[in-house]
């Protein structure tokens, strides 16, 4: 044991329950947002670094958590997006010879307080029972009534806007500028596995920011627009609303990730809704209408799009289905060049079972054949 003497620490929750635990590592430390879990047994790298989880405090199913370590190539940002770590038991020694550093020193560098030795399962299942709600992890655990008081300031999730916390300030271009696509990307918190698909496709994408307009990102001439994953509530995000609507308008082709795809819906007039415990995992089964066939994948979002509203649209199909619950996991507009998916076909972490929705998505910027 690298501490021999663990700290105590706590998970408070927003309706008083208490989970107790131990400080990883010898710095103590408070953290706030909404607590959800993650049921991937691998990827935790990509997990914490995952843009859509901002403002989030991650709770790892997976009992053993760091014995990996942690491998730069394999960030999705430049550093951990979520606010803080629950997990069951914590690794400070890793085995994987390519590695880095130690999952301890990658939180040391992201300034990212976690808490270890918690019950998760008993955790998760009262999340899965009670729903997500605001949370704090914190070692001052003898201020309990101090600590309700600074969680009662916590802004609710439903309806906040995120997506300026994690977009470029300015653009940047990714891939080779040779290739044979150029796609525009708004980025309302962008994965950088979704960019490596495209560029492995000879796409080159220019990342704008989620407050640029659509005539600021015509003006490059793109074969395309991708609305990226990202967190927080779609329905505050006007702009990127309105970018959808006026790409559709001139039917150029689209694809939407996650947020990109609630963002598509709300273009449509097709509303979207807080979930009860979202879906966090890369084991999500989803069934796919037009082939038939079904497909495991990696899953990030607290919102769904209205099922009903979709369904009933008559201009949009529901391509893809949850098969857990019978959600929208994918859409696509009958008369103009857009579909979307509420899932992360790039699987980082997770399957690869969607990796083909890029290959759709390039076929959809090809000029169309006279």
């Amino acid at each position: 044991m690298k501490y021999q003497t663990k700290k105590k620490a706590i998970v408070l929750l927003a309706d008083g329950t208490v989970f107790h635990g131990k400080l990883v590592g010898d710095k103590g430390g408070t953290a706030f947002g909404e607590v959800c879990f993650n049921t991937g047994m691998t990827g935790y790298q990509e997990i914490f670094t995952d843009p859509s989880y901002f403002g989030q405090i991650m709770v790892t199913t997976n009992a053993h958590i760091g014995n990996y370590g942690t491998r730069e190539n394999e960030e999705e940002a430049d550093t951990a997006q979520i606010s803080g770590l629950i997990c069951k038991n914590f690794s400070y020694y890793h085995s994987r010879p390519a590695a880095d550093m130690s999952l301890e020193n990658f939180l040391k560098k992201s300034n990212l307080f976690a808490i270890s030795d918690v019950d998760t399962r008993a955790l998760v299942t009262y999340i899965r029972k009670n729903g997500a709600m605001n949370a704090i992890i914190s070692s001052d655990v003898d201020n309990i009534e101090g600590l309700k008081k600074q969680l009662a300031d916590v802004p609710d999730m439903n309806g906040l806007e995120l997506a300026s916390k994690v977009s470029t300030r300015e653009p940047y271009f990714f891939g080779s500028k040779d290739a044979e696509y150029k796609v525009a990307v708004l980025d309302v918190g962008v994965k950088r596995s979704i960019l490596k698909h495209l560029a492995n496709r000879d796409v080159y994408c220019k990342v704008f920011p989620y407050n640029t307009s659509y005539n600021e990102m015509k003006e490059w001439e793109p074969d395309g627009y991708l609305l990226s994953n990202g967190p927080g509530d779609p329905q505050p995000l006007e702009n990127a609303i309105q970018v959808a609507k006026e790409i559709m308008a001139e039917d150029k082709p689209l694809m939407g990730i996650c947020l990109g795809h609630q963002i598509i819906a709300l273009a449509n007039g097709i509303g979207t809704y807080k979930m009860h415990h979202g879906h966090r995992g890369i084991n999500h089964p989803i069934l796919n209408q037009q082939t038939g066939k079904g497909e495991m994948t990696s899953q990030n979002h607290g919102f769904s799009v209205n099922k009903e509203e979709a369904e009933n649209h008559p201009d949009v199909e529901v391509t893809h289905t949850h098969l857990n619950d019978h959600t929208v996991a994918g859409l696509k507009m009958k008369n103009k060049n857009c579909f979307s998916v509420q899932y992360h076909p790039e699987a980082s972490p997770g399957p690869n079972d969607a990796h083909y929705l890029f290959d759709e998505f390039l076929e959809r910027l090809k000029p169309v054949k006279v």
